[in-house]
């Protein structure tokens, strides 16, 4: 094979492969929705004052600190790293909030992939208020702002029309964080349909079996999870994609395995910073 013939296919393949990083590493959030019991209606607050979490909030395993940082391989290939972190408690629209982000960098030199997925998640029905998502990879450029109000049923994309919404909607940042409240075990078969665009659901978890797991971040024992989607794709309902969560308290998803194409991905827990609760700051 001639070197431009080689460069060529290199060229053409990277896009996918780091596309691939992306799609993977978002849906081991996406898929993580079922399993979760809905909580009270959330209490108001005046916009700006501080305060600290209420009595009535969501008992959650995770703290705001919190970070968990991801190695992913394609096909036995590096392919860059995922950070999901809690960044702090935040007002929207008079409501406390956790402020999420899961952030995405890895490809080539020459095609690199920075994503950047925000959430702000109701801490007494862990329900989405808000989902932003900032999209570089290679020459392309996306930025996009939902709004969503679960009192009234819809959400707003950009400066769109309002659109329906499900009950207590959840958005691709939020999913991890609400399976990890609630905890999918071995025989388990949950369907949810709380995905905040109706027609993309419903996200079903069935709870495969339990294995240890030895990543970056440690040996874990683990109770594996297949998701499928009401999609096509590699997390269609004919895939085999499969999620690690730890048995203990925090429910730490260590590992993520699927196929795309004829390749296999694999995202593993690298390192796991733990964090405190913090005051509530108005947004």
């Amino acid at each position: 094979m001639s070197r431009t013939t080689s460069t060529t296919r290199t060229a053409l393949v990277e896009p996918v492969r780091v596309a691939a990083l992306r799609i993977g590493l978002a849906i081991a959030i996406l898929v993580s929705l079922a399993a979760f019991a809905v909580r009270a209606e959330g209490q108001a607050a005046p916009a700006g004052e501080l305060m600290t979490v209420s009595s009535d909030a969501a008992r959650v395993p995770f703290a705001v600190g919190e970070e968990l940082v991801f190695r992913a391989t394609f096909g036995g290939l590096p392919a860059g790293t995922a950070r999901m972190r809690v960044y702090g408690i935040e007002l929207v629209r008079g409501r406390p909030a956790y402020h999420v982000v899961f952030s995405i960098e890895g490809g080539i030199p020459f095609f690199r992939v920075r994503d950047r997925y925000e959430s702000w998640i109701d801490i007494v029905t862990l329900s989405s208020l808000r989902h932003t998502q900032s999209i570089s990879e290679g020459r392309y450029r996306r930025n996009t702002t939902y709004e969503i109000y679960p009192e009234r049923g819809e959400f707003q994309k950009n400066l769109e029309e309002p659109r329906p919404t499900v009950a207590n909607p959840l958005d691709d940042g939020s999913f991890i964080y609400a399976v990890r409240a609630m905890g999918v075990r071995v025989g388990d078969t949950i369907r949810n349909d709380r995905y905040f665009i109706p027609d993309r659901n419903p996200v079903v978890l069935t709870g495969l079996r339990e294995d240890t797991v030895t990543v970056g971040a440690g040996t874990f024992a683990a109770t594996v999870v297949r998701p499928t989607i009401k999609t096509g794709g590699i997390f269609a309902e004919n895939g085999d994609a499969q999620v690690w969560f730890t048995n203990d308290d925090r429910r730490l998803p260590v590992m993520v395995k699927t196929k795309f194409s004829k390749f296999s991905l694999t995202l593993a827990l690298q390192s796991v910073t733990t964090g405190a609760t913090a005051a509530v700051a108005s947004r």
